[in-house]
């Protein structure tokens, strides 16, 4: 088999609550035929609490962007929608200043807090910012590899 050292898909959803778990699925299945299923569970865990994010927060389509960087033995998982609304923590690359602990007694919040406890490195900006005529923001998170 042929090994690939970069490599990135783009799925395209509707805003429809199964869309998360098809870009879970989809995940599993890319990441299975690279090989990387040790790095699943982290992987898996970052886009769909992105996918969530969006599905919860936003009322358009939006995109999951999976990313394999063999050269820095990265793996990005990166959420697009038209909302141009940054959360808490994820202002400007890096991921800018996190906001406190989530509320251990919410129902919800706790998503985007696991997706900073648990990736490498993290951030979003608005599209705006990079001149972009599409607008909306991008999400992202890393594991490393």
């Amino acid at each position: 088999m042929a090994t690939v050292a970069s490599w990135a898909y783009t799925l395209h959803f509707p805003h429809d609550p199964r869309a998360p778990g098809i870009g879970r699925s989809t995940l599993r299945r890319v990441l299975g035929s690279y090989g990387l299923e040790p790095h699943t569970p982290t992987a898996e865990l970052l886009a769909a609490e992105l996918l969530a994010n969006a599905q919860t927060h936003t009322k358009g389509e939006y995109v999951l962007r999976i990313r394999f960087d063999g050269m820095r033995g990265r793996l990005r998982a990166g959420e697009w929608d038209r909302s141009s609304a940054l959360p808490p923590g994820f202002g400007g690359r890096g991921g800018g200043v996190p906001p406190g602990a989530a509320d251990p007694c919410a129902e919800s919040g706790r998503g985007l807090h696991l997706v900073r406890a648990c990736a490498d490195d993290y951030g979003g900006y608005t599209l705006r910012e990079l001149g972009s005529s599409h607008g909306g923001k991008l999400l992202w998170a890393e594991c490393r590899v």
